[in-house]
């Protein structure tokens, strides 16, 4: 069989491809036994505090982290005595780092409505589908067959595993494309000296952890009127009880 020039690039880009989606699945199986333990620390301040109101707190605690990781790498860069590829192998552990976050958050939202999240596919649903935005919810839609909004209530706790998997491989492939893309060009912008690099860290991280906060809302809805220990089984929502 005849080989392509094409053939060595296309593979390595495949390759790469291949490791974006082991880190999101490393990074899940790491978060997932602490979601729980997110979720205390967010209520710690304020045991009486509602769902709604834990929700923004993670919201806050997850743009805050990620926010700051992206300027501490950024600002090396400028440090006397560091080169360049220092700051590209920082980058590098702080995009896994990134990855661990963005799973933590999703999934602990995710909880707070009592969506389950003890198949993993369900878990590399709604992760993916949060990080991806607009996009992740058209697919997750389109391929469950299913209208309406709210997808993380409507699709991902419903929907039978096989159909997850279906949604799983076009969403990995979208995740690949366009989360590779943000985060090639964010690590450029890290490296920048003088400082500017922790500028644009920051900043870039700061946008994608706001994109997936609306995500996050728009894919789950209003918040539980209760907590699901309190009501048993799945929270009600004030949306839930309007219908």
């Amino acid at each position: 069989m005849a080989t392509h020039i094409h053939d060595g690039p296309a593979a390595e880009a495949a390759g790469r491809g291949q490791r974006v989606l082991e880190l999101l699945d490393k990074a899940i199986d790491l978060q997932t036994p602490l979601v729980r333990k997110n979720i205390a620390r967010a209520r710690q301040r304020s045991p009486e505090a509602t769902p709604a109101q834990v929700i923004r707190s993670l919201e806050r605690m997850y743009v805050s982290a990620l926010t700051g990781t992206g300027a501490a790498v950024g600002g090396t860069a400028a440090a006397p005595g560091v080169g360049t590829g220092l700051a590209l192998a920082l980058s590098a552990g702080e995009t896994f780092s990134s990855l661990e976050l963005s799973a933590l958050f999703a999934l602990s939202v995710a909880e707070v409505h009592g969506v389950p999240i003890d198949e993993v596919e369900r878990r590399r649903t709604i992760v993916m589908g949060v990080m991806l935005g607009g996009s992740g919810s058209t697919t997750i839609t389109k391929v469950a067959e299913r209208t309406g909004r709210h997808w993380g209530r409507q699709v991902v706790a419903k929907v039978p595993v096989e159909t997850l998997r279906q949604i799983n491989k076009i969403l990995g492939r979208n995740f690949i494309t366009k989360y590779g893309t943000k985060q090639g060009i964010i690590v450029l912008g890290r490296v920048a000296p003088f400082g500017i690099g922790a500028l644009i860290g920051g900043g870039a991280n700061a946008a994608l952890a706001t994109l997936a906060v609306r995500a996050a809302r728009r894919a789950f809805g209003p918040a539980p009127t209760s907590w699901p220990e309190l009501t048993g089984g799945m929270p009600s929502t004030s949306e839930d009880s309007q219908g």
